[in-house]
């Protein structure tokens, strides 16, 4: 039974890893910006919700209404991130990589001195507070859910409508979408404002299940670039399977030999890597 629940508890981080991770393959991998800011985002959107409700529990139409701001705070960091990034779009990767560091680096230290260094987290919202079936906590499952509605909408935007087919031909050949009269920079800018606003909202979705501390920029950066790499780039499938994968590694490596589960998330990397190299979905360059 335990081992059913620490399941479902891999589950409900695979779905987070997915809001956090979909963001950031829909930036690199469709647009080929490495954003090494995207989880400063993550921190920006958890401790937007921490300053705004502190810990304590509040209603469900606070918390959604926290999570709406947090995508509003989402969409004007991605503007700003966009506007830096904009002249180094054609340089590489490492001045892409050393820019969005230090922007990292700056929002997550202006995160702690406004609120401080010390272990904080959010409280579920009233009604998601208790438990199903006498046991399994009901935030986690709303988790579930949320996840599974937002890769479900994202799937549906970018392979089943006009504005997803406009994306993908300006990753295949932008030359020829400017020629036919459509603004390839207005494009790229909605994907970077798309995929920063999901890494803010999935900072207050995983505010009552992780921790919010120094260092939690890194940490989910880290698991996010796994899942992207596992998944493959510029694949949403591909996040979404590489992110419940992962969650399942990440949460039955915990319990189950938690000195080994750090390394347990490379050596799935590893085998990933070395059958498919370009990743569960990715295509092949």
């Amino acid at each position: 039974m335990s081992l059913l629940v620490t399941a479902f508890d891999g589950i409900a981080f695979g779905c987070l890893l997915f809001v956090l991770a979909v963001g950031l393959t829909m930036i690199f991998g469709l647009l080929d910006v490495l954003n090494l800011a995207h989880g400063a985002l993550y921190m920006a959107g958890g401790y937007l919700a921490f300053l705004v409700i502190g810990e304590v529990p509040t209603s469900l139409a606070v918390f959604i209404g926290v999570a709406l701001l947090a995508v509003v705070a989402g969409l004007v960091l991605g503007g700003g991130l966009s506007v830096a990034i904009r002249p180094l779009t054609r340089r590489g990767h490492l001045d892409q990589a050393l820019l969005t560091m230090g922007l990292a680096i700056l929002l997550s230290e202006f995160l702690l001195q406004v609120a401080d260094r010390g272990f904080h987290s959010l409280a579920a919202p009233r009604g998601l507070d208790g438990s199903i079936a006498g046991s399994y906590p009901a935030y986690r499952v709303a988790v579930i859910v949320a996840g599974l509605a937002i890769a479900g909408a994202t799937f549906w935007i970018f392979e089943r409508t006009r504005a997803g087919a406009l994306v993908r031909a300006a990753v295949d050949d932008p030359e020829m979408l400017a020629a036919s009269g459509v603004n390839v920079r207005r494009i790229r800018l909605s994907v970077v404002l798309a995929g920063c606003a999901l890494a803010t909202l999935a900072g207050v979705l995983g505010g009552p299940l992780l921790n919010l501390r120094a260092g939690l920029d890194t940490e989910v950066l880290v698991l996010a670039l796994i899942v992207i790499v596992v998944g493959g780039l510029a694949s949403i499938r591909g996040a979404a399977l590489g992110a419940l994968l992962i969650g399942q590694v990440q949460t039955l490596g915990v319990a189950l030999v938690p000195e080994l589960a750090a390394y347990l998330l490379f050596a799935v990397m590893a085998a990933v890597l070395l059958w498919r190299p370009a990743g569960l979905f990715g295509r092949a360059t």
